[in-house]
């Protein structure tokens, strides 16, 4: 009977043994709640930042704005993804679960979510209110005398009819009190080069400029706001687009910046992260590779 006895609780102690070895090992593989969750078992936390290339008019007014940049360094995150345009911005955060970024407010796409910064929500009425606090102007820049054409079609941009193609495509305008254009039925071609931020307003200013100027052909090249304000400065453009202010050293090259509106920056998550809302601070910690777990965000 005392071997009975023995041989039972033996055997019971082993299948006890067995289900703590089997209960670690499915934690350690991660078949809890990360599993549920879909979640990778090593990094499937970890955030991917995804930021603009140096030059670039909205990182320039993003590391700014938010502290990112401090005593004139931008400390932007070494394992931060290096995009070269908006665009490219949108798709990587689309394409990646754990990713963030910062786009124009005005380019703003149904793939990825815009959160809340401060608890404010990107949008015209609070940028203009000033309630949102990362906004940056956009500015066409310019060297010298322009041209009869270019100065035509910027006279066009800061009329009434400009200032409300802005406002239509989700900017802010700047002059609510311009007056009408009035056509000049001018004839010949300019060229626009600079910001990716500021180039899809730009196309919509040109295409309307062209229907009240049908002589006219304008060419838009998106190549960022640093490069556009160098060409203006080389003179390899008639008209360069900046999403940032002038530094010193450009403006003693000889070249003016004119606002032509306001934009907000849109930060930016994959659509299935939850998250709704950041405070300026987390913003900067996560691009500075501070914070590198959503865990520490939610």
């Amino acid at each position: 009977m005392k071997r009975n006895r023995f041989i039972k609780n033996t055997a019971r102690n082993m299948a006890f043994c067995l289900a703590v070895i089997l209960a670690l090992g499915l934690s350690a593989c991660g078949g809890g709640q990360g599993q549920q969750d879909g979640k990778d078992a090593d990094n499937g936390q970890e955030i991917t930042v995804v930021s603009r290339e140096d030059g670039a008019g909205t990182r320039d007014a993003f590391v700014e704005v938010t502290g990112v940049k401090k005593d004139g360094i931008d400390r932007t995150a070494d394992t931060a993804e290096i995009t070269n345009s908006t665009s490219v911005v949108i798709q990587s955060v689309a394409g990646n679960k754990n990713a963030i970024g910062y786009i124009s407010m005005g380019a703003m796409s149904e793939s990825v979510k815009p959160v809340k910064v401060n608890g404010v929500e990107a949008s015209a009425d609070s940028v203009k209110s000033g309630d949102y606090d990362l906004q940056r102007p956009f500015h066409i820049v310019t060297k010298g005398k322009l041209s009869k054409l270019a100065q035509d079609f910027v006279d066009f941009i800061m009329s009434a009819d400009g200032q409300s193609v802005i406002e239509e495509e989700g900017y802010i305008a700047i002059n609510n009190e311009a007056e009408d254009y009035q056509a000049k039925n001018l004839s010949g071609s300019i060229t626009l080069a600079g910001s990716t931020s500021v180039a899809p307003v730009m196309e919509v200013l040109a295409d309307r400029y062209k229907k009240q100027n049908p002589g006219v052909s304008i060419e838009i090249q998106q190549i960022g706001s640093g490069a556009g304000i160098q060409s203006t400065i080389e003179g390899v453009c008639d008209i360069g687009m900046a999403s940032r202010q002038l530094v010193e050293e450009e403006k003693e090259r000889g070249i003016d910046a004119k606002e032509i509106a306001l934009d907000g920056i849109a930060v930016i998550v994959n659509k299935e992260n939850k998250l709704e809302n950041l405070a300026m601070e987390e913003i900067r910690q996560i691009f500075t590779g501070k914070i590198t777990s959503w865990d520490d965000v939610r």
